[in-house]
């Protein structure tokens, strides 16, 4: 079902079009447009609530800069939808995240008017800085470059790392700042209070005004008066909100708080910005979910990211299983953290920003004064634990597979070098999904398993992933367990947990001629296989190795031992990952076997369904199958 747009809407496919209606034209545009993503993510999906908050932002921006030749940069992209649409992407958009169709992120190579690939957080500031200053060093002074942020990105380091080298560039680049009061979760820490100070200060507010209009002056006046009126203005802002301005201490000219609904005054206030020099900060107001009430009123958590409802109703559409269906691996670990928690009073809980994606939010609600959301702020989350842990503490940090990647440092240095106990579990490893490479998980086994004193583990199924949890609370040392996005396998999980030896692995079937290792859930693929293989009398033996780090040497002893024809399976890089461990120990271990690789190439996965990306990399049950048949001499049915 492709959705028809609305008049107005209907007549754009570049910013050009949109520049050919009136100011006035642009109320109706913008509820146009937000109509059109209610209509297409209710039947297609994707993300939603952070869309229709910037709506209006989105039509000014494109109405007022010359894009693409002005550089416009969106942080994270869960809030790009409006701009995709109106950039050339209108009758493509309901392939949005679909396999084989657009991104659900902003991709350079998707569209010339998409500046920057992103997927996560706080980049925004540091890549549109670096346009501006190569703009500089061309001598181009006309070029704008603008990086919009959201108020949970701005929690994050990087960002502030950009700030303060924006300040002192002399470049022509706006920052503006989204400020909703969310990420996806609420967002926490000091910086959402000082930034809710300066929105509800109403002095602060009608003196800006004032002060507003007259820098839309000052060139009437030559550049002294410019700069008696920047000193006035800053002033003013500190004395009316009693403390310095945070971004105006960073030299960042600040402007705001406006109304980012107001799409003709975001309009006038944009045009008057793009006149002034040197760096600044924009800070809009805005509401997630805006123009549809159920998100708007409703859960803005939930409707981050709703799946498919019923735009008239908001009723969000949830299948009915008709028999009791196994939990998310994210409910296993949250649920079974806080029965450790319970036994263990040293336990404590970390999550950068994600409590409801990494079920965290069970601990934080049941023991809010020891499991702890620390912003979007993956490296800090990762010392902030490494300091628990010199004090006794055992801190269980959960962060999504690809997020660690941005904390590796912090792993190394403050955790790995000092031997610490810290039990990190990556959430989302493996393949993400339809958030395409920015969120696959796919090289953690690689760059964990390469760590003095780190344990690297992932579990098959739930019982497993309670299993290595509790062994990683008896563990003096750091400890990561992985896990995917999505259900486990077992209805009945919630079994008394036992601690596993460090590097043992297990034999789910004794079989012939052909050896399948398997590390982590990827494992139920390989069972599925060897039943369907049973049926044509192929009868390959299957192992759990469960370790990747330390590896089972007796496990691999046995199998080499055996047999001279091997599979190795993971859900991760192969470049360095289990396929790779196996094989270096193999070598080093004078065996000579066949041994063939199954997991993700050395190239960049896009997006899709899990099992469809399984299938296109190999490793989907019948490309498991495959392999068999192909080592055994077989013809492959695929």
């Amino acid at each position: 079902m492709i959705i028809t747009p609305g008049k107005l809407l209907a007549q754009i496919d570049s910013p050009a079009d949109l520049k050919k209606f009136s100011k006035d034209q642009l109320i109706q545009i913008s509820d146009e447009l937000r109509q059109f993503i209610v209509d297409n993510v209710s039947i297609y999906g994707g993300h939603f609530g952070a869309s229709l908050g910037v709506v209006e932002l989105t039509v000014a921006l494109h109405y007022v800069l010359n894009t693409p030749e002005d550089q416009l940069v969106w942080d994270v992209g869960h809030q790009a939808y409006g701009h995709k649409i109106l950039t050339g992407r209108k009758n493509q958009f309901h392939t949005n995240r679909i396999y084989g169709g657009l991104s659900g992120f902003p991709k350079r190579k998707e569209s010339e008017y998409d500046t920057f690939g992103v997927g996560h957080s706080s980049t925004s500031i540091s890549a549109a800085l670096g346009m501006a200053m190569a703009s500089k060093y061309k001598g181009d002074k006309l070029k704008q470059h603008v990086a919009v942020i959201g108020d949970g990105s701005m929690t994050g380091g990087m960002a502030f790392e950009a700030m303060n080298h924006a300040g002192v560039s002399d470049t022509n680049l706006i920052i503006i700042l989204n400020d909703n009061c969310m990420s996806i979760d609420p967002n926490v820490g000091a910086l959402k209070d000082y930034l809710t100070d300066i929105t509800t200060s109403h002095t602060y507010n009608k003196v800006k005004d004032e002060v507003w209009n007259l820098l839309g002056k000052f060139s009437k006046f030559g550049s002294s008066a410019q700069e008696v009126i920047s000193k006035v203005e800053g002033a003013i802002k500190s004395t009316v909100l009693k403390q310095s301005n945070l971004f105006e201490s960073l030299n960042l000219r600040y402007f705001g708080p406006v109304d980012g609904h107001d799409v003709n005054h975001l309009v006038e206030v944009l045009s008057d910005l793009r006149d002034i020099p040197g760096p600044k900060i924009l800070h809009c107001v805005t509401v997630k979910g805006k123009g549809y009430a159920p998100a708007e009123n409703g859960n803005k958590t939930t409707w981050h990211a709703p799946g498919l409802f019923d735009k008239v109703t908001g009723e969000i559409y949830k299948k009915t299983p008709t028999a009791p269906q196994p939990p998310k691996y994210q409910d296993v670990f949250g649920h079974t953290l806080v029965e450790l928690a319970k036994e263990n009073d040293k336990i404590m809980g970390i999550t950068p920003a994600m409590p409801s994606g990494s079920s965290l939010n069970i601990m934080m609600k049941e023991m809010p004064d020891r499991a702890f959301d620390v912003g979007i702020a993956e490296q800090h989350a990762v010392t902030f634990s490494a300091g628990l842990a010199t004090q006794g503490m055992i801190p269980f940090c959960n962060i999504y597979s690809s997020f660690m990647q941005r904390a590796y440092d912090q792993v190394v240095h403050d955790v790995a070098l000092q031997n610490l106990q810290v039990v990190f579990c990556l959430d989302r490893a493996g393949f993400a999904g339809a958030d395409g490479p920015t969120h696959h998980g796919a090289y953690d086994i690689a760059f964990f398993r390469c760590v003095p004193n780190m344990v690297v583990t992932a579990p098959m199924n739930e019982e497993e992933l309670r299993n290595l949890m509790y062994t990683a609370t008896q563990y003096q040392g750091p400890f990561s367990i992985r896990y995917p996005r999505g259900q486990g396998v077992m209805t009945e999980w919630r079994t008394p947990m036992r601690e596993i030896p460090i590097g043992q692995g297990r034999i789910i079937k004794e079989g012939e001629e052909v050896a399948i290792l398997t590390l982590g859930h990827i494992g139920n693929y390989a069972v599925e296989a060897t039943e369907k293989l049973a049926e044509e009398g192929i009868n390959p033996a299957h192992y759990d190795m469960r370790f990747v780090k330390p590896l089972d040497a007796d496990l691999l002893h046995e199998v080499f031992g055996k047999f001279k024809k091997v599979i190795t399976v993971e859900d991760g890089a192969l470049m360095g990952g289990f396929g790779s461990a196996v094989v270096e120990w193999m070598t080093d271990h004078g065996y000579t076997s066949q041994v063939k690789r199954l997991g993700i190439p050395d190239t960049i996965v896009e997006h899709g369904e899990q099992i469809e990306l399984h299938r296109e990399c190999g490793f989907d049950p019948e490309g498991i199958a495959d392999a068999v048949r192909e080592l055994v001499e077989v013809q492959v049915r695929r």
